[in-house]
């Protein structure tokens, strides 16, 4: 723990002794709000809620995620400090955990930052705050689970624009997957059985059943295992590079 908690210091650090934090709140506090007040309407509905905020968050977080994670392997291995850090007397699950806790805490402080919305729809009203509650925490595991995958992403690469595009790539796709017009394409030319696999897989599916406030086992399970699958996947790539150390 004392390993992790320092590689956790690190790498948060890493984040505001660079522009990338200061851009990427700046990026999440103005187009997050924007594209509720302008494309969802947030104060045209008539009602006190924040479903505008949470119809396009999903979107957002398919470009922020990963251009937040691209740097988190892709930059030691460009900067030569990887050999370092995996020769430095810490577990790798302790480096790849700490990565990804520094990256999250950057997009919960970014998530943080959209709650003078919440507010304001407490003063016009009287909202659901447990609905509420329970989207922002659905927001906070698909952020995970996208942060999770693109860091993986990160670890196939010492390229970091190459990072973000595959990370994109793949983000869109779990975004996607659960898109009708997605699964009437795929059920008119396969059998039904692969639209309801795709389905299943689909980040966008679990995020919109917590964003109504309904906290089902299901979808707790599905975004842990997605981080879990990122991070064993990002310490299976770096500890192959390694040549297969501990």
């Amino acid at each position: 723990m004392t390993a992790l908690w320092a590689v956790y210091r690190r790498e948060l650090a890493a984040y505001f002794e660079t522009p990338l934090a200061w851009v990427f709140l700046t990026a999440f506090a103005i187009a997050a709000p924007s594209f509720a007040w302008h494309v969802g309407r947030l104060f045209d509905t008539g009602r006190a809620d924040l479903a505008p905020l949470f119809d396009y968050l999903p979107w957002l977080l398919m470009i922020l995620m990963p251009a937040l994670a691209m740097r988190a392997w892709a930059e030691e291995r460009e900067a030569g400090t990887l050999e370092m850090l995996l020769a430095a007397p810490i577990p790798l699950w302790a480096a790849a955990l700490a990565k990804f806790l520094a990256a999250w805490t950057i997009a919960g402080l970014a998530l943080s930052l959209t709650f003078p919305l919440w507010i304001a729809m407490n003063y016009l009203g009287n909202p659901d705050n447990a609905a509420i509650a329970t989207a922002y925490f659905g927001a906070a595991l698909l952020a995970g689970g996208y942060l999770a995958v693109s860091q993986a992403l990160s670890a196939t690469t010492s390229n970091q624009v190459i990072a973000f595009v595959l990370a994109a790539g793949v983000c869109l796709i779990l975004t996607a997957a659960g898109l009708p017009l997605v699964l009437d394409a795929i059920s008119t030319r396969l059998p039904g059985v692969f639209a309801e696999a795709l389905a299943g897989l689909s980040a966008l599916a679990r995020f919109d059943s917590l964003r109504r406030g309904v906290v089902s086992l299901s979808d707790l399970v599905y975004f842990l295992s997605l981080i879990a699958l990122g991070l064993l996947l990002a310490m299976t790539l770096i500890d192959a590079r390694r040549g297969g150390g501990r």
